[in-house]
């Protein structure tokens, strides 16, 4: 099933920087636009204080690409757009030109699901510069946010041990398109279903809700309220037991339960929206238990996120499902992933020379080269990342150094341990040429990812550091190149 289809079918190039435009003029009026450049997409630290990152948002990019386009409509603005002197910023040729435009860059980029650290490519892109710079911003729009949320959705998953969570945030999430991305990205990062419709009919989630306290409080009784509902949709019972009495909602929630047992049907829940947990989901367990509706699953929500999900569990809280809304969709303490677009590579007749951005913080400067990861494992998990340049020729032990320290090293043998290179191609010559896979087969990947993680990395508190390091060449280039560019900023 193809989910996202034609989701960005309308002329969506204007969703870009200024800069990028005024860029990409400056290219196409000196003469470099057709220049071949590398650019990668990388993040420097991990979200949420955690100890690893879910790739995601690589299928919306495809779509936006497959589309990329300027409509007339769009030309006919940036006509009008005017510079600090009141005349136009680009000139009608210019205009001619990108409404002649073909995207044809070569892309290569992580497998969405796919566990990433820091500093590593998530996407390359290769082409010409001037069409590399257009895509920066839009690629970054689709990445980080997914990204981000995937990552929170994991680390939900892993804090509720393997019981279902529902995500239902779309009321609370960051407009439409916020809220069927984090929808979607969710479901990759381990939620079982969403609240979100339209998410279900695009992306096939599976989709799950019952009523709210409205429902309730429109009935003179809430026995009358819960009867009603079950009356109505019998294979949808779950009912929410705090709008007034949580003690007292539980005991007519069992009472509709009896009824619905000795029709042949099902109560599927009660949900606990307030209050303390533990404590009432506790008492509802044991009550139900004792009605004899051992079947019936407790259902929490109320805030919720990994911190308290964990908490809630040490305290044996009995909870069966959780609800998640505004602390996923919103990536809730971490409002952005940071992931940055840097040029890293540029032809210069015929050879390729090595750009890399000089910063008095060593985690701004950017690694140089056309990169590529090799991950390696050891059978049972993943032992450490190497990124290296594709040109350059592997050893069969190698140095990897870290980036942000070169005290740091590991040899990882190529003999002794299996690996896989993670960027795969996704555009030759602008044309799409991956097979995007299912949803659930992204979800499938990232569990699969997650399971091949040793214990230490995946802590929420002070994880332990994951290796990921340079190629001993790549990093020793990175380190002449700084070297050089110290040398002629110094005029020696």
């Amino acid at each position: 099933m193809k989910i996202t289809k034609d989701l960005y079918s309308a002329s969506m190039a204007l969703l870009t920087d200024l800069y990028q435009l005024t860029m990409a003029y400056g290219y196409w009026k000196s003469g470099k636009a057709d220049q071949k450049a590398v650019f990668n997409l990388f993040f420097r630290n991990n979200p949420f204080g955690g100890g690893y990152t879910v790739a995601c948002g690589l299928e919306y990019v495809v779509d936006y690409l497959n589309n990329f386009h300027f409509s007339k409509q769009d030309l006919n603005y940036l006509a009008e757009t005017t510079g600090n002197d009141g005349q136009p910023l680009f000139e009608p040729a210019f205009l001619e030109y990108l409404a002649n435009l073909k995207f044809t860059c070569d892309i290569e980029a992580v497998p969405e699901g796919t566990i990433v650290f820091p500093h590593e490519p998530m996407v390359r892109v290769t082409g010409s510069i001037l069409q590399c710079q257009l895509i920066e911003t839009p690629l970054l729009n689709l990445i980080n946010f997914q990204t981000l949320v995937a990552t929170k959705a994991s680390r939900i998953y892993q804090a509720a041990g393997g019981d279902p969570v529902m995500e239902f945030g779309l009321r609370r999430a960051q407009g439409i398109d916020g809220a069927l991305a984090a929808s979607r990205s969710a479901f990759i990062g381990g939620c079982t279903s969403t609240s979100n419709v339209m998410a279900g009919k695009l992306f096939g989630i599976p989709v799950s809700g019952t009523h709210a306290h409205s429902w309730v409080m429109s009935f003179d009784s809430e026995q009358e309220a819960f009867e009603t509902y079950a009356e109505a949709m019998p294979n949808n019972t779950v009912l929410l037991v705090d709008t007034y009495d949580t003690e007292e909602g539980i005991r007519q929630a069992i009472a509709v339960g009896k009824v619905m047992q000795a029709k042949g049907q099902q109560l599927m829940g009660i949900r606990i929206d307030s209050g303390d947990l533990a404590y009432f989901s506790q008492m509802a367990r044991e009550m139900l238990d004792e009605a004899g509706l051992k079947h019936v699953k407790v259902v929490a929500s109320n805030d919720l996120d990994e911190n308290l999900i964990q908490s809630l569990e040490l305290q044996e809280a009995k909870i069966d499902v959780w609800g998640i809304g505004t602390k996923l969709v919103t990536a809730y303490d971490q409002p952005a992933l940071g992931a940055v677009y840097k040029l890293s590579a540029i032809e210069n007749n015929g050879k390729w020379e090595y750009k890399l951005k000089l910063s008095e913080q060593t985690v701004k400067m950017n690694n140089p080269g056309i990169q590529q990861v090799k991950r390696f494992n050891d059978g049972k998990q993943y032992v450490g990342d190497m990124i290296f340049d594709v040109n350059s020729e592997l050893k069969k032990k190698s140095l990897i150094i870290d980036p942000m320290d070169a005290t740091k090293r590991k040899t990882l043998n190529a003999e002794k341990l299996s690996s896989e290179d993670l960027l795969v191609p996704v555009f030759k010559n602008g044309r799409c040429i991956y097979d995007l896979p299912d949803i659930r087969g992204i979800k499938q990947r990232h569990i699969e990812q997650l399971s091949m993680l040793d214990r230490s990395v995946k802590r929420f508190v002070n994880p332990h550091v994951y290796p990921v390091g340079l190629e001993e060449s790549l990093h020793k280039a990175k380190t002449e190149l700084i070297l050089k560019l110290r040398r002629l900023t110094n005029n020696e």
